[in-house]
């Protein structure tokens, strides 16, 4: 089983979209195995994106997730990073399939409403930042059997 970031970043939080995203991703069969509502700190914003330090668009990356709490939620599930990532759509909400969370409910790219981790190495390296091990729950569900072979 796989674990990835999803953070519902402050564009979705002030639309009032945060358990729609939550809940397309759970119905999708991803388990929940951590979440809380936070206010994200520069500190911890610049830990975030540190890959795109002295890029142009660095200070409003750091000014936007700071701007307003967040969720950030842990998923879990075969292929969570891969299953995360379609259910968003392209980051560019214009070019994000119909049916996707960007999609349907986007327009700008730096205003798109979700985060996820990207790869694997980067799940483990967010999921820590967010999280501390005690945070995250091993979760099984009943219906388990029926989403995951």
């Amino acid at each position: 089983m796989e674990r990835t970031l999803v953070l519902i970043k402050p564009d979705a939080m002030q639309r009032g979209l945060a358990f729609e995203i939550l809940g397309r991703l759970e119905r999708r069969g991803l388990r929940i195995v951590g979440l809380k509502l936070l206010q994200v700190d520069r500190a911890l914003a610049e830990r975030h994106y540190g890959e795109h330090v002295g890029k142009p668009f660095y200070e409003g990356l750091v000014g936007y997730i700071t701007a307003f709490p967040i969720i950030a939620a842990c998923f879990e599930g075969t292929g969570a990073v891969e299953s995360v990532r379609a259910s968003m759509g392209k980051t560019n909400p214009r070019e994000a399939a119909p049916g996707t969370i960007r999609g349907d409910f986007g327009l700008e790219i730096g205003r798109n409403l979700v985060h996820g981790s990207d790869s694997l190495e980067s799940a483990a390296r967010e999921v820590a930042l967010f999280f501390e091990p005690s945070e995250l729950i091993d979760v099984r569900r009943d219906i388990d059997p029926w989403v995951f072979e």
